[in-house]
């Protein structure tokens, strides 16, 4: 395999089951950080002086969104889980995977559900929007694991 990465091969599991009938799915890696102001070397001239401010690293964090079709007959974690997830308050096991390769995650963690949304137009397919944000350090997080699809195809060339 070679070329672009197919979002369709690249997976969400909310729970047990992977998000069910998912049009979309989007992972945000956050870096929060404060200004570091210091005065500069007496030898900076008073017009540039105190300028220019470095930036260190106060925390990371991590959020993830889906968007779904309802379905009626769902078999994974479709709208209904997601629901009943929310309605207990407590955190969920998400993690982020390559189709066929759900036991090698490349993101893993317990997850909030911050926000679920559903809409029902008349006359139009019914949808909903999760918002996940990653509840302490993740249990994996392995960007090598991208490739496993890639180096399984090719082993069969």
């Amino acid at each position: 395999m070679n070329g672009y990465v197919n979002g369709s091969d690249l997976l969400m599991k909310l729970g047990n089951g992977a998000i069910g009938h998912c049009t979309t799915h989007t992972v945000t890696y956050s870096t929060e950080t404060a200004d570091v102001a210091v005065k500069p070397a007496a030898t900076v001239a008073a017009s540039t002086a105190g300028l220019y401010k470095s930036k260190r690293i106060k925390g990371l964090s991590i959020q993830a969104k889906a968007s779904g079709m309802k379905f009626y007959s769902e078999s994974e974690s479709g709208f209904k889980v997601a629901l009943g997830k929310w309605r207990l308050g407590q955190t969920v096991q998400c993690s982020f995977f390559e189709r066929e390769n759900d036991q090698q995650p490349y993101l893993a963690g317990s997850f909030i559900i911050s926000e679920l949304t559903e809409t029902n137009p008349a006359n139009d397919d019914a949808t909903y929007d999760v918002t996940l944000d990653l509840n302490g350090a993740p249990t994996t997080i392995d960007e090598e694991k991208l490739d496993l699809l890639a180096t399984a195809a090719g082993n069969n060339d």
